[in-house]
This record gives structure tokens, C-alpha cells and sequence, in this order.
């Protein structure tokens, strides 16, 4: 039974590698197309979606970091002294501060590159 499910774990992933691999060379042939000023118009179009994408992450980012600490908090508060409880809270709390300040970072590298280019 484990061995059945690592070789469909393995499957997956070749699948999952083959896709991209058939998405890199659609694009990459895709992009060719190109108009007056030599840009190509796929790259703009997936280069404007990105920035949304990213836009929209940083603005949910602090509600949700947020939300999930109010979380943590209230586990902790109403875990009444039970020891398992107590360290779910504190792991929910650690993990929502820092996935936070890694979107925060992601944000601040993506702009660095952005001025450099």
C-alpha cells in the first residue's frame, strides 16, 4: 500500500513536470509574436496580470495576518490550560507573522527589481 502511493506520488510529479515543460514551449513559441516595438504582446499581457496578482496580495495580506492572529489569540484564550491547545494557538500566531513579513518581503524584492530594470 506505501509503495503504491509513492509511485503515484512520483506519477504526479512527472505529470506535474511535463506540463510546465509543454507550457515553458507553447509560451516561449507564443511570444514571438511581436508588435511595433519589439515587445511581445503575451509577455505584456502576463507581465500586467502578475502586477494585479500581486497588487491584490499585498492588500490581503494584512487583513488576513490579522485575522489569523485573532485567531491564535482566541485558541490560546480558550484552550483553558490545555497544554496542546496552547501550542496551536502560539504556532498559528508565529505562522500568520510570518508569512506575513514574506509577502511584505516578496513585495519589497519584486520593486527592487522593478527600479534596477
Amino acid at each position: 500500500m506505501e509503495r503504491n502511493k509513492q509511485i503515484n506520488k512520483t506519477k504526479n510529479r512527472w505529470i506535474i513536470i511535463m506540463v510546465l515543460v509543454i507550457l515553458f514551449v507553447v509560451l516561449g513559441n507564443t511570444c514571438l509574436a511581436t508588435t511595433k516595438d519589439k515587445t511581445p504582446t503575451l509577455v505584456n499581457k502576463l507581465n500586467s496580470i502578475l502586477k494585479k496578482i500581486k497588487e491584490y496580495m499585498v492588500k490581503l495580506a494584512g487583513p488576513a495576518a490579522a485575522v489569523s492572529i485573532a485567531t491564535g489569540v482566541m485558541i490560546r484564550k480558550l484552550s483553558f490550560g490545555d497544554e496542546e491547545k496552547m501550542i496551536i494557538g502560539k504556532r498559528v500566531i508565529i505562522n500568520a507573522i510570518f508569512c506575513y513579513f514574506i509577502i511584505l518581503l516578496l513585495d519589497l524584492i519584486i520593486k527592487f527589481i522593478e527600479a534596477l530594470v
